[in-house]
């Protein structure tokens, strides 16, 4: 098909980089209106959305790497390793939340409210955050490995 070559790409490492942090920004900014929401404390909203923004880098880093050991899925089931790594860090990022929540409030019930609101959230805006830098070509790589940022041009089937 002749769309399919645009659906299997790299990116470059600055690529990465840009849409973990804009990833974080959006993560971020979702904990603290929900913090907010919950709790009704402007300062409590900023101080775990704050806090979380460091946590979660740290978190996500050692994610990564446990995952790097992980040979699982690697070869045929990569679709099946693919959500369990997002399930796990799901688990993992929503405990960071909860932890936080409840260590800032000091109420198990604003930071199971927030911890929970957050899983369903969070999934729907990474999906959404996703789709959207699937329509920024910068930073793509063709999947032959090349360091070459693929064309903005769609390619014309001969």
């Amino acid at each position: 098909m002749a769309g399919d070559a645009q659906d299997h790409f790299g990116e470059t490492h600055l690529r990465s980089l840009i849409k973990g942090i804009s990833w974080r920004v959006v993560g971020s900014l979702d904990t603290a209106l929900l913090s907010f929401l919950v709790t009704g404390s402007p300062k409590w909203a900023v101080t775990i959305a704050s806090i979380e923004a460091l946590t979660k880098i740290a978190l996500y880093y050692g994610h990564e790497r446990v995952w790097g050991r992980v040979r699982w899925g690697r070869d045929g089931e990569a679709h099946l390793r693919s959500v369990a790594k997002g399930a796990s860090w799901r688990v993992v990022a929503t405990l960071d939340t909860f932890l936080l929540s409840w260590l800032v409030t000091g109420s198990v019930k604003h930071a199971g409210a927030i911890a929970s609101l957050e899983v369903f959230t969070k999934i729907a805006l990474f999906y959404l955050h996703e789709r959207g830098w699937k329509l920024v070509p910068w930073g793509k790589t063709t999947s032959a490995g090349s360091k070459a940022a693929l064309s903005a041009e769609p390619a014309v089937a001969r």
